[in-house]
């Protein structure tokens, strides 16, 4: 499975330098000089002309990160490849992934990852299956799990331990606690 660490936003200056919309707990890890990055475009931007005439410049489907740094509360990274601001622009919108077979558990056993969760069950504590976990919302206050219900509606649940009492990777499921009438929102 892919899991997505980053967005390429905007360029950065004129030596094809690009801000990156974090997307993961841990940038300096993520973004490290010599890091290879595989890249899935995401809007597909116009084609911008490379050196060679008549041929246009393709996102590569891999990023080697020259140089990264923290601007301003924004993560800037330079990438091997990458000369110039017109070559940064098309790059604008790409998708920064890494396979999840890479990414180490985290040590906490309370903490989890948004792909160890999303396709769990979600169960009450008596077994009664209430749907499964369709993605993880990071909201201000809590995280939400977004519970797919069999009816096709979704619910939110804060990732709270008074409502989300155990969560069993091994045995596939979410056991979740709800007060009265969260569910029916």
């Amino acid at each position: 499975m892919q899991l997505v660490v980053g967005r390429i936003g905007k360029p950065h200056g004129v030596r094809g330098e690009v801000t990156v919309e974090v997307r993961t707990d841990e940038p300096e890890a993520r973004f490290a000089p010599g890091t290879v990055l595989r890249t899935e475009p995401g809007a597909t931007p116009p084609p911008v002309a490379t050196d060679e005439p008549g041929v246009p410049f393709r996102v590569p489907a891999e990023l080697t990160i020259e140089e990264a740094r923290f601007h301003q509360g924004r993560v800037l990274i330079a990438f091997a490849g990458i000369p110039d601001r017109n070559t940064a622009e098309a790059l604008r919108g790409t998708l920064l992934v890494v396979d999840s077979a890479d990414v180490t558990p985290p040590d906490d056993p309370e903490e989890f990852h948004d792909h160890q969760l999303v396709g769990l069950a979600v169960v009450t504590p008596t077994g009664e299956r209430l749907g499964e976990v369709a993605r993880i919302d990071h909201a201000p206050s809590s995280d939400l799990l977004v519970l797919r219900r069999p009816e096709g509606r979704t619910a939110l649940i804060p990732f709270v331990r008074a409502i989300v009492p155990e969560v069993d990777l091994a045995g596939g499921r979410v056991i979740v606690d709800p007060p009265a009438g969260l569910l029916d929102l």
